[in-house]
């Protein structure tokens, strides 16, 4: 049987290629689907070889130390492309090991199919030339990031972004409350630390102090902490109410946010929510990528927007007093600052295209399959 391989990193492109596997399924049932994933990817019909939470790491430093493991697992799939059954490779994100699953498909000549592409807007944009080189097609999930891949020689398509599916069933702002247990008129601030234990570890201290400082200032203030499926938090450390696996509900029901960047904040951007941008990671990852970072914000809905929509606190700039003055007037809802950063995050909002980039991702693989 003719098989596509699929391999995800971590926990959010297991998300996403569980999403593409399931269409995939319902397109094409001739196909067996398996690779490196997680719970969500095995439940939409994928044979796991490996499970991603063994290989879910981040940072310059933190990834030397899991060389071995990837070195090992990278083996182990190369002997399974050249064995003749793989029809097809799809990649989702973790580009740091998926860019050397490329190549070896490449040289096999087994079609490459990459899913959320590495980030080389922003950094490493020498890898352009090696996408080129040994990806079929790109579905990418920015709307830039069609044109600069496709200037490169990638056959890119923007499939707008996944996180749209999952916000169409977002609650209204009563409705989330309600579900919440959150009063309906109370300021309601929402923690975003992360969804890794590293970005646990660093960020959840200077998020709580975040939240009590500001309940000196605003009376009558509700603090709810999202968590991701991934990790669990020390409730020792954590004062407050956390919410497991819905972070839409959290967003909606919230009146500003404070979050870690990354997509969390494109989420905030779709919910409507004013947000800032908080940051922190190992002193000599951070002193390599100020290095090696080519653009000005690291928060992605200011990435979107091509300027700081929401105001960022990065590695010594996040204290919880300099972050609580810019939270402040964010969870007053007649403020002008507050007004006008939900303008800013409607434009983004618009920018993201339409539901449906899972089984846009699937036509695409069902017909490089079929060439």
């Amino acid at each position: 049987m003719r098989e596509v391989l699929f391999v995800a990193g971590e926990a959010s492109g297991d998300l996403h290629a569980s999403r593409v596997a399931a269409e995939l399924a319902a397109l094409r049932p001739d196909l067996a689907m398996r690779g490196v994933g997680g719970d969500r990817m095995r439940e939409s019909g994928v044979q796991l070889d490996e499970h991603a939470e063994r290989l879910a790491v981040m940072g310059l430093v933190e990834v030397v130390r899991h060389i071995p493991k990837h070195a090992a697992l990278l083996r182990k799939l190369r002997s399974r492309i050249d064995g003749g059954t793989v029809k097809l490779v799809i990649l989702v994100d973790y580009p740091g090991f998926n860019m050397r699953v490329a190549a070896a498909a490449a040289a096999a000549r087994v079609p490459v199919l990459y899913y959320i592409t590495p980030q080389v807007w922003a950094w490493h944009a020498s890898r352009l030339a090696t996408i080129a080189r040994h990806v079929r097609k790109a579905a990418v999930i920015l709307p830039f990031e069609e044109r600069l891949l496709r200037e490169h020689g990638v056959d890119a398509t923007f499939v707008g972004h996944p996180l749209l599916d999952r916000a169409q069933d977002m609650p209204e702002r009563a409705e989330a409350r309600r579900s919440l247990g959150l009063p309906e008129d109370a300021p309601v601030l929402a923690l975003f630390p992360g969804s890794r234990a590293q970005e646990i570890h660093r960020h959840l201290g200077d998020f709580v102090d975040t939240a009590r400082e500001l309940e000196r200032r605003v009376p009558g203030l509700r603090t709810i902490v999202s968590v991701a499926p991934t990790v669990t938090l020390d409730e020792s450390r954590v004062p407050y109410p956390m919410v497991r696996s819905a972070s839409f509900t959290v967003l909606r029901a919230a009146t500003a946010a404070m979050a870690k960047s990354g997509t969390t904040t494109l989420e905030a951007a779709v919910a409507g929510c004013p947000m800032v941008v908080a940051y922190r990671t190992n002193a000599l990852t951070y002193a390599i990528a100020r290095r090696l970072v080519k653009i000005p914000h690291i928060g992605l809905v200011n990435v979107v927007a091509g300027r700081e929509v929401a105001p960022e606190f990065v590695q010594d700039a996040l204290t919880p007093a300099r972050v609580a003055d810019a939270l402040e007037p964010l969870l007053d809802e007649q403020h002008p600052r507050r007004a006008s950063m939900l303008a800013d995050l409607a434009a983004v909002r618009a920018q993201l295209g339409t539901p449906g980039a899972a089984r846009r991702v699937a036509q695409m693989a069902s017909d490089l399959v079929s060439a």
